[in-house]
C-alpha cells in the first residue's frame, strides 16, 4: 500500500533539487558518435570521409554555376557597354578557364545583340515608322499645335 501510495505522489523533494530524488536512474549516452549512430568504427568514419567527399563535391559545382553566371553578367556587361565588375573577374579566376556559358544563354545574348543592332540602324527606324499608327500621330500632332496656341495667345495679348 505504501508503495501505491508512493509512485502516485512521487517523491516531492525530487522536483525541486534538494537532493532525495536518486530514485531515477541516468541515461548514459555513449561517448563514441559511432555507437550513437549504430556502426562501427570504421564504417563511421567511412560515412563521414563520403560526407566530406559530398560536400566538396557540391562546392565544386556551386562555384562553377557561380562562375558561369559571372562570365554570363561579363558578356551582358561588354555588350550593353556597362562598367566591369571586380567581383566577377574573381570568380571567374577562382573558377579557373574552364568555365562555358551554355549555349542556350549565349544564344539569347546574340540574339538580343541583332535585335538591339537591327533597331539601330536607319532600316530598322524606317521600320518601326511604318508599324506605327499614322491616326493617333496626327492626333498627337495636332493636340500639340493646339496647346502650344493656347499657351501662347495665354502669355500674349497680340494674338
Amino acid at each position: 500500500m505504501a508503495f501505491l501510495i508512493k509512485s502516485m505522489i512521487g517523491n516531492p523533494l525530487s522536483g525541486i533539487g534538494l537532493g532525495g530524488g536518486g530514485d531515477k536512474e541516468e541515461e548514459a549516452t555513449p561517448s563514441d558518435p559511432a555507437k550513437a549512430a549504430g556502426m562501427t568504427r570504421e564504417e563511421y568514419e567511412e560515412y563521414q570521409k563520403q560526407l566530406v567527399e559530398e560536400k566538396m563535391e557540391r562546392d565544386a559545382d556551386f562555384l562553377h554555376k557561380k562562375a558561369e553566371r559571372a562570365t554570363l553578367r561579363v558578356c551582358l556587361r561588354d555588350k550593353y557597354r556597362l562598367p566591369k565588375s571586380e567581383q566577377d573577374d574573381n570568380m571567374i579566376e577562382m573558377a579557373g578557364d574552364d568555365v562555358d556559358v551554355p549555349e542556350e544563354l549565349l544564344k539569347m545574348v546574340d540574339e538580343d545583340a541583332t535585335e538591339e543592332e537591327g533597331k539601330d540602324s536607319l532600316m530598322g527606324q524606317i521600320q518601326n515608322l511604318q508599324n506605327m499608327d499614322m491616326d493617333q500621330l496626327k492626333e498627337k500632332a495636332s493636340a500639340t499645335v493646339t496647346e502650344l496656341k493656347s499657351k501662347a495667345e495665354e502669355k500674349c495679348s497680340v494674338m
